[in-house]
């Protein structure tokens, strides 16, 4: 039983004496017991004020959670993400080396989508990724692969960072320049991190709670708790006689009967509140909204169209590109470019097309690539590439733009004709002053 101010002491013992007895399996027999982040550690601070058990797979039964993070760390993935190389001309994209394991395959076994959806995944429950980034003799990156978030340790000696990662019975520790690290949001100390889960566990366990509720209602066939009243007056036959009723409440829901039968002189008074009253729904869909809030994402995108219209949903989504993701792809941009590329280089960089967002718009793809052409701000063959097909050269490499447009005063003049930059309207002009 929870004591007034959070666990009791025989509940920190015995989850104390359960850790002891696996710690073998599950935790480095080198940290002490006593360590300052036991409790976290043995999720006892994950206890919301609705009663529940807040941790990450427990938060991803609530379809709002679930649909959240699915939805950024998929969308994020599914950016593509290519390398330049600034030159004097303007910048060119690299497409050898490096370029294609951030484009195409992380490491033997995980495709670069695998891999960044798997980290994001990370960072929006648990609230940060990490990656190794292997390197052969000569310094060349080879392979990036994802570490587990619970296995990794971050520390700091000498001012420096570097971090601790238990591979089965040992442990490597790795150079902050070696890993990937993004955080949902760092603590203080700039060591630890937030997850937006557990820090926001009252809210979480208030939808778990709503879920439950909702299941068990319709397990039992819609009936809300009751109270059965009657002549029974010692303890053993009320006992007897709650646990029949329940039985027989379960049997009728599970064979769809509509009617129970009880004793002579028993009646059955409600004693719960059933989901109208209680506005269910109503609180299911403020708990999307405040989901929505942990997330910073316009609630259709969690499916909720309650308040949604053709106008506002349009902007929603315009706000969620300027001000969710972009945010989220400029750290992840700024991380890769230090860890791979060094902070002293300045003429490579990797960088997240943000246009790939249309890719599934046919219509407003080629309005966008025709305005671009006709203004002059791409080449038939760079739209053509980034259409995925193969260039044509001559005329199509070389930039256009309309020349129709005049002043407002010259237009229904006739233009000057010229021959070699001679005005011929001038020669005939001076031809006739002559005669």
């Amino acid at each position: 039983m929870m004591g007034l101010f959070g666990p009791s002491q025989r509940q920190i013992d015995a989850a104390v004496k359960t850790a002891l007895d696996a710690r073998a399996s599950i935790e480095d027999p080198k940290v002490p017991i006593s360590s300052e982040n036991i409790l976290a550690f043995l999720g006892i601070d994950a206890l919301s004020a609705a009663g529940e058990r807040v941790s990450i797979d427990s938060a991803l039964g609530v379809p709002a959670i679930f649909a959240a993070v699915n939805f950024l760390s998929g969308t994020l993935a599914s950016l593509p993400l290519n390398v330049y190389k600034k030159t004097d001309a303007g910048r060119e994209k690299v497409k050898n080396g490096v370029a294609n394991i951030l484009h195409d395959v992380a490491n033997d076994t995980a495709s670069s989508f695998d891999w960044r959806k798997y980290s994001f995944d990370q960072v929006f429950t648990g609230g940060r990724s990490y990656s190794f980034i292997e390197r052969n003799d000569l310094k060349r990156i080879i392979n990036i692969w994802a570490l587990d978030p619970g296995q990794t340790k971050v520390r700091r000696k000498d001012g420096r960072k570097f971090y601790e990662y238990r591979d089965g019975g040992k442990t490597n520790t790795y150079q902050a320049e070696e890993i990937i690290d993004i955080p949902f949001m760092l603590k203080a100390n700039g060591l630890d991190h937030r997850s937006p889960i557990l820090t926001n566990k009252d809210a979480v366990g208030l939808a778990q709670a709503a879920t439950k509720y909702g299941s068990k209602f319709f397990q039992n066939g819609g009936v809300p708790p009751f109270a059965i009243t009657g002549p029974i007056t010692s303890p053993g036959g009320l006992q007897r006689s709650a646990d029949d009723l329940t039985a027989a409440v379960k049997k009728a829901a599970k064979e769809g009967r509509l009617a129970l039968s009880l004793p002579a002189g028993h009646d059955i008074k409600q004693i719960g509140v059933d989901p109208e009253k209680s506005q269910l729904v109503e609180l299911q869909r403020f708990l999307i909204e405040q989901i929505a809030r942990i997330y910073s994402l316009p609630p259709t995108f969690l499916q909720d169209l309650t308040h949604g219209t053709f106008s506002n949903t349009e902007q929603q989504d315009l706000h969620f590109v300027k001000h969710t993701l972009t945010r989220w792809a400029r750290q992840f941009e700024q991380e890769l470019n230090l860890k791979l590329f060094g902070r002293s280089n300045s003429r490579i960089y990797a960088e997240l097309n943000l246009d790939g967002l249309l890719r599934g718009d046919f219509k407003t793809r080629m309005e966008g690539n025709a305005r671009a052409i006709q203004t002059g701000q791409l080449t038939p063959d760079e739209a053509r590439e980034m259409e995925n097909r193969p260039a044509i050269g001559g005329a199509a490499g070389k930039l256009h733009m309309q020349g129709a447009m005049m002043p407002i005063d010259k237009l229904g003049q006739q233009p000057p004709r010229t021959n070699g930059g001679q005005s011929l309207d001038d020669e005939e002009g001076k031809n006739s002053d002559a005669a």
